[in-house]
């Protein structure tokens, strides 16, 4: 027997130029090959007659070949194969280009299975290039439920299919990993029927039971790693805070904060006296004030003798919240600096001198945070700024400067929390689903570009009233994305045509850093009246004096993200506005859209979104922190989650110590799975 770490070059066919066809799936072992699961299925099992066949719906009969194929040169290059085929109920013409085999396959007189899709109209109907089998031969591609892989270029369908079927063959399937009860409770196929019954189902039930254990053993390992994070933390010891008098901070407040903000704060100061670490995730919609609720868990780490860091994913960002908080607690005796690459090395260094010598409390930055030259004195709090933006790595290496602090994570993308128990399964969870009074609502209209004239005559009204304007392009560069608006070319037009006597600035994510930097830096200063930019603007950009966004092919981009980037303007004391523009005559689409007009709701939104185009719109199809799964979907899957979840939890409780074989191959797949999620694992 072979094993599952060997490679797939032991394979029959597979050398090395086919390898490196299956490298680009990701597939080296054979393991990875066998966890390698179709997409799709093809139910090739129900036979019909041919009067029985229907136009472009693909199907399998049985039939006579009526004559010997006859194979034509049209011209260099292609070839056209053509026979007759009958049943009991009629005649069929099967055509066939650059397949002269078939001449020799085809016998006349003999009976084959045949899988196609029927074409044509009143004048005649014909199947081109069908798949046959004897009817006497093991059923490949005909007479069975035939699994449809994710491909690649130059790798066929049936290439997989054979290199699993050997590798099946010669390997066991990867060992069983859930518990036996845990099978029993929820009806799961055991690992040896499944990994079989996935690739080389014998019927489309069987296909769905197969898809159904392996979705919930995905969920199960992932929900198991949470809860083992869970319970490591817990054992975790960290002397708790005293309760500490808010009145002051509270006074120098410029508003009152809404009850959500409130009870965030509550729940915080709860976590911060129990003396184990917090892991807490603040998430709310764009303007629902994370920022006052982490500058009170920093006033709360200081007040208690330790020191706060805050990491945002851009300097822009740092720079506004090291303004705003300096404003904020400064009057409160409270040392705040900042810590960014863009600083010259004379007043980096001078910082970090700073921090170690515990002459800052609070230490707002961004990577540079991270540095191996970066040292803190007491570092008790630990704060995160649009979290899906940093690599859980990256977090845990900030955490790692100081003794078991307290963690608080922040997130303006609102997320369903069916994912946010995914993405954030080992965190306490905060939610701010309030506005802070006096916010207007941005009024958001869907428009053609028919509507051009008025946009533009908008745009202008808006600047000579003083304000500043985004447009949102899909595409960075002509040629990139066909008939999509590209930020560079559409600057350049409107600078040169449309608006030659007003200042227009570009930016999008190709630019270097600090170019990138400048670039907003202006626009927030108001050097610029409209910035075109792509989605680099979608988080943790914030000019209140920007009180329109112009979205082009809005349909192009999803709610949730459309929403983001809504969120840059209404963030001052002007009326604002969000303009989708979309020539997509599609209803779903339009509907789609026409929600968003709707709601200012972000999660409302966001379960639509979820429901609609699954989570990578969220985060991108990579995004850290965000689990690799090979099979489970979390926008249809979400009952087995539930399950999984609440079967993972029991095992904890019962047999979370659990040293057999089956609990370490548990904790290993665990690993296996953290891993490929980019994520740490103990």
């Amino acid at each position: 027997m072979a094993r599952l770490t060997d490679p797939i070059t032991i394979l029959k066919g597979i050398g090395p130029s086919k390898a490196k066809q299956f490298a680009a799936l990701n597939i080296y072992t054979l393991e990875d090959l066998i966890c390698h699961f179709p997409r799709a299925y093809e139910d090739r099992t129900r036979l019909v007659s041919i009067s029985q066949l229907q136009v472009d719906q693909p199907a399998c009969f049985r039939a006579v070949v009526m004559q010997t194929p006859q194979t034509h040169h049209i011209r260099k290059g292609l070839d056209i194969t053509r026979v007759q085929v009958a049943d009991h109920s009629g005649r069929l013409k099967l055509v066939f280009f650059n397949q002269k085999f078939t001449t020799g396959q085809l016998q006349y007189g003999s009976e084959y299975i045949f899988y196609g899709t029927l074409t044509g109209d009143y004048a005649g109907y014909q199947m081109t290039s069908p798949a046959f089998e004897a009817i006497d031969s093991q059923p490949l591609m005909t007479r069975r439920v035939l699994p449809i892989y994710p491909l690649t270029a130059g790798l066929s369908n049936g290439a997989v299919m054979k290199a699993v079927q050997q590798a099946l063959l010669l390997c066991d399937p990867p060992e069983e990993i859930l518990p036996p009860q845990v099978l029993s409770q929820y009806n799961i196929l055991p690992a040896h029927l499944a990994y079989g019954a996935i690739h080389q189902p014998e019927s489309m039930e069987q296909a769905q039971q197969a898809r159904k254990r392996l979705i919930f053993e995905e969920f199960f390992v992932f929900s198991a790693g949470l809860a083992l994070m869970r319970a490591s933390r817990a054992q975790k010891k960290t002397a708790p805070y005293r309760k500490v008098d808010l009145t002051d901070f509270y006074r120098l407040l410029p508003f009152t904060l809404t009850g959500a903000q409130n009870r965030a704060i509550g729940e915080i100061a709860t976590d911060l006296q129990k003396g184990t670490p917090m892991n807490r995730l603040v998430q709310g919609d764009v303007g629902s004030g994370k920022t006052m609720v982490a500058a009170a868990a920093a006033f709360l780490a200081i007040q208690n003798g330790q020191q706060a860091a805050l990491m945002a994913p851009t300097e822009i960002l740092a720079e506004q919240h090291y303004a705003s908080l300096s404003r904020l607690l400064q009057p409160l005796g409270i040392r705040i600096c900042l810590l960014t690459g863009a600083m010259t090395a004379k007043e980096k260094k001078l910082t970090r001198q700073a921090v170690e010598a515990a002459d800052a409390d609070l230490i707002i930055g961004t990577h540079a945070l991270l540095s191996d030259t970066t040292v803190f004195a007491n570092l008790g709090l630990v704060i995160a700024d649009e979290q899906h933006r940093f690599g859980v790595g990256q977090r845990a290496a900030l955490s790692a400067k100081g003794k078991d602090p307290h963690l608080l994570v922040m997130s303006a993308t609102p997320i369903p929390r069916t994912l946010a128990l995914l993405m954030y399964g080992d965190l306490e969870v905060s939610v701010l689903d309030e506005l802070p009074p006096g916010r207007e609502p941005v009024d958001t209209f869907l428009v053609t570009e028919s509507y051009r004239a008025r946009i533009n005559a908008f745009i202008r009204k808006q600047v000579e009233q003083g304000h500043q304007c985004y447009v949102v392009c899909p595409a960075v560069e002509e040629g990139e994305a066909l008939n999509l608006k590209a930020a560079e070319t559409w600057a350049e037009t409107l600078q040169q045509r449309v608006f030659p006597d007003l200042r227009v600035a570009m930016l999008h994510g190709q630019l270097k850093g600090a170019q990138k930097e400048q670039i907003m830096s202006a626009f927030a200063a108001g050097q610029a009246d409209i910035l075109v930019a792509t989605t680099v603007i979608e988080v943790g950009v914030d000019v209140p004096n920007a009180t329109l966004m112009v979205i082009e092919d809005a349909d192009r981009f999803g709610l949730s993200q459309l929403h983001q980037l809504r969120g840059r303007v209404g963030r001052g004391s002007g009326k604002s506005y969000c303009i989708l523009l979309s020539q997509n005559k599609n209803p779903e689409t339009n509907a789609r859209l026409k929600a968003l007009c709707k709601t200012t709701d972000g999660f409302r939104i966001a379960e639509e979104d979820l429901a609609l185009r699954g989570p990578g719109d969220f985060f991108g199809s990579r995004q850290s922190g965000l689990p690799v799964f090979r099979v489970a979907n979390l926008s249809c899957d979400l009952g087995t989650l539930k399950q999984a979840q609440e079967a993972s939890v029991a095992w904890i409780e019962t047999m979370g110590t659990d040293d057999t074989p089956q609990g370490k191959a548990l904790r290993g797949r665990i690993r296996q799975l953290f891993s490929r999620s980019q994520g740490t694992m103990n």
